[in-house]
């Protein structure tokens, strides 16, 4: 007799329980929201995220890319503020006076139109627009020197908004922190897809005020992109890639989970690596590379070295003619000093899967002429 007195106890007391976990949800989701800040629609990019404020702040932090569970940085960016030190992180917006390290950076500042806030590079014998050598030539850019090592007597001489860096693991700033300068970590290349790297233009469209360009471009770019794959889609023939070349002994190849692996995916090719599982560079030997694409059909190879040939390239390692590719002459080089790849492509992947596509498929696109990649010289 007493079961199903206890049993209107047990089923009250699960019913209290379960009302009051709703009420702790909706308190938690309400305290989630509170801050008013919401979430802008990143698509491919994992690195960062993007929240708006109606009173027009906006949060940005940018993902650890070798500890997803944590954050490299975490700004707030505030129109016109002078709000900012190494504590809050805020920057005042958009950015009117900044130091770059990298030419990728530069050329996507350019494309927003704000080139001209750029007073101050790192190893600017690496950039190849026109503006920032003729900057550097005539003084007013001012050469930072080394990456590694800047010149913190320009950087207080030229007080900029902020720095942009190209971060690697653990990377350290320690006399720069000092400055209390915003030091904006952008770790694109760390992207596992095209379009996830190229998005990163919707954190410049930020930091430039460009929010509308921006996302008009990258909307542009995954069009384009999204047309040219599509060409692939029904292709039987899947042309074996190898990538690079060795250098001091080591030859670096991108990993199978790299955006340049998907590229040449995307454009119909069978990358060799494409079973390995990192989104960066792997390094090999040249035993190592031979065992496993020594019958790749198509070698492409990026260097500063305007005189590479077929001949150099043997008499530079013999084992560089037991390629395939080199015995059938289709050895595609691209002089990274000269062209403008490195610029282009991390936020324009359209163009460099157009060059692939060209490459590996030329009766695709018929009519396209390759403009980084060149069939290797017979000299």
């Amino acid at each position: 007799m007493y079961i199903p007195h206890l049993s209107k106890y047990i089923i009250l007391s699960v019913l209290c329980l379960l009302v009051a976990c709703n009420s702790a949800n909706k308190q938690g989701d309400s305290l989630s929201q509170s801050d008013g800040f919401i979430s802008d629609t990143i698509v491919e990019a994992k690195g960062f995220s993007i929240k708006h404020n109606k009173d027009k702040t906006t949060r940005i932090n940018i993902i650890n890319p070798w500890d997803t569970s944590k954050n490299l940085r975490e700004y707030t960016l505030k129109g016109n503020s002078n709000e900012y030190n190494n504590e809050n992180g805020i920057i005042s917006t958009p950015l009117k006076r900044v130091i770059v390290y990298s030419s990728v950076h530069a050329n996507i500042i350019k494309e927003l139109g704000h080139l001209s806030t750029i007073i101050g590079v790192c190893d600017p014998q690496y950039f190849t627009i026109q503006e920032i050598t003729d900057g550097v030539k005539n003084g007013t850019i001012t050469n930072i020197g080394s990456s590694a090592s800047p010149s913190i007597e320009h950087i207080i001489a030229l007080s900029p908004d902020a720095i942009i860096v190209s971060p690697y693991q653990d990377s350290q700033y320690n006399d720069i922190e000092k400055l209390g300068i915003p030091i904006i970590e952008c770790a694109d290349y760390m992207e596992t897809s095209p379009l996830g790297r190229a998005e990163w233009i919707k954190l410049f469209g930020e930091l430039f005020g460009e929010r509308t360009k921006s996302d008009s471009i990258y909307n542009n770019v995954v069009t384009e992109y999204n047309r040219l794959k599509q060409l692939t889609d029904n292709i039987s023939d899947h042309p074996t890639i190898l990538s690079e070349n060795i250098i001091n002994g080591t030859w670096f190849v991108p990993g199978g989970d790299s955006y340049m692996a998907q590229l040449f995916v995307d454009a119909g090719g069978s990358y060799a690596w494409s079973d390995t599982h990192t989104s960066g560079s792997i390094p090999l030997d040249m035993a190592q590379v031979l065992d496993k694409a020594h019958d790749a059909d198509v070698w492409l190879i990026k260097s500063f070295d305007a005189s590479l040939s077929y001949s150099k390239l043997k008499s530079q390692n013999t084992l560089n003619a037991e390629f395939k590719a080199f015995k059938d002459k289709n050895i595609y080089y691209c002089n990274t000093e000269r062209t403008t790849l490195f610029n282009d492509f991390p936020f324009h992947p359209e163009m460099l899967l157009k060059e692939f596509i060209a490459i590996f498929h030329p009766d695709l696109l018929p009519d396209y002429e390759t403009r980084y990649y060149k069939p290797l010289s017979n000299d």
